[in-house]
C-alpha cells in the first residue's frame, strides 16, 4: 500500500473518530436502542456498521460505475449518517 496524503488522512480521521467516541462515551455513556436495523445497538455499534456500510458502498461503486468518486463519497457519507442517526 502506498502511503499518500489521502491514505494518511483516512487513517488520521478514523483515529480521531475513535478518540472522539471514547471521550464522548466517558462523559455520556452510550444507551442501547433499536432502530431500523432491528437489533439493539449503541452509538459505537452504529458507527462501526456505518463505516463497514460506507466501505461496501465505495467498493460497489468502483465495481459498477465509472462515475466520480466524489459522488460515491457523498453516498457513503449519507449511508453512514442515516445508520448513525436512525439505525
Amino acid at each position: 500500500m502506498v502511503w499518500t496524503l489521502p491514505t494518511a488522512l483516512v487513517f488520521i480521521g478514523l483515529a480521531l473518530m475513535l478518540c472522539g467516541m471514547a471521550i464522548w462515551g466517558h462523559f455520556s455513556p452510550p444507551v442501547a436502542r433499536r432502530g431500523f436495523l432491528r437489533i439493539e445497538t449503541d452509538r459505537g455499534d452504529r458507527l462501526y456498521i456505518g463505516l463497514i456500510s460506507a466501505a461496501v458502498v465505495l467498493a460497489g461503486w468502483i465495481a459498477v460505475t465509472d462515475l466520480s468518486m466524489w459522488l460515491a463519497l457523498a453516498c457513503a457519507l449519507l449511508v453512514t449518517i442515516v445508520i448513525g442517526i436512525w439505525g
